[in-house]
């Protein structure tokens, strides 16, 4: 496995994978069909021109405001998403994946429709999580992913899941490396507890350790007072909290903290030279 794909898919190493987060949208609890479609379009677009404009290396668009989340979304949920993001087309000026929580097929879906690069998902395992018995078919997904022309997609396994714990008795190093073995995953992603905290410094060196020739990404929570003991393990990160305005999950992305952060991570890298 090439572990510098990232390197060729985002011209630079330790990228930062910026979350625009959707609000809710048609079906879902939270859905206010007065503004209907058009709000969550508008929205969409002055985050993502808020996220480039502060140098983001890539942008990952997903349905964050559809809680409570569904393990099979509803078809209304992959259109509606299908729309924002083309309706964002000519705006986009980084390379950019979705993940459709929390369904991988819907997720591969979606990419085919959008030309997306990459996708993340729950790909492997079972899970007691705050969604019911959380089950998955990696095997049937990768077929899936083949049978409709997404080879080229790049998956991002996340094997921290958020809100869920896993069923068997197993420890990260032996989910990590059974993971790289029997699946060949693009990426390994580690998370915190839920969107927004901090993903363990430990167990990020644990996962990294256990397979050092897979691309790692910190999955959650990295701050501009934590972001260079994440990126001295990490192969990059992905981040969605720390650049909204207070650092708070509801709110829309401000500008200046994105930049403020990404400054920094440029400077980390030059001292990587």
């Amino acid at each position: 496995m090439n572990k510098y794909w990232t390197q060729d898919l985002f011209g630079t190493c330790k990228p930062i994978i910026a979350m625009c987060h959707l609000m809710a949208l048609p079906g879902d609890p939270g859905y206010d069909p007065a503004c209907g479609m058009k709000q969550v379009v508008k929205a969409a677009r002055e985050d993502l021109l808020a996220l480039q404009d502060g140098g983001v290396d890539a942008v990952m668009f997903s349905n964050e405001f559809s809680l409570p989340y569904l393990t099979r979304v509803e078809a209304v949920t992959v259109a509606a998403m299908g729309r924002v993001i083309g309706e964002l087309m000519d705006d986009i000026h980084v390379p950019f994946g979705v993940n459709v929580l929390w369904d991988p097929k819907a997720s591969l879906d979606l990419a085919v429709a959008v030309d997306a690069s990459f996708v993340r998902e729950i790909f492997t395992g079972v899970y007691a999580s705050d969604f019911g018995l959380w089950n998955t078919n990696v095997g049937e997904t990768v077929r899936h992913q083949h049978r409709i022309g997404a080879q080229n997609v790049k998956l991002l396994f996340n094997i921290v899941p958020e809100a869920a714990k896993y069923l068997a008795d197993r420890d990260i190093v032996s989910i990590a490396r059974s993971t790289v073995f029997n699946n060949h995953p693009d990426a390994l992603c580690v998370s915190g507890l839920t969107a927004g905290t901090q993903t363990s410094a430990s167990t990020l060196r644990k996962v990294k350790d256990a397979v050092p020739d897979t691309v790692v990404f910190a999955n959650t929570g990295v701050r501009l007072e934590n972001l260079e003991e994440q990126l001295s393990i990490a192969d990059g990160a992905v981040v969605g909290t720390t650049f909204k305005y207070d650092g708070r999950f509801e709110n829309h992305i401000d500008r200046h903290r994105v930049k403020v952060f990404m400054d920094k991570v440029r400077d980390f890298r030059r001292n990587l030279e």
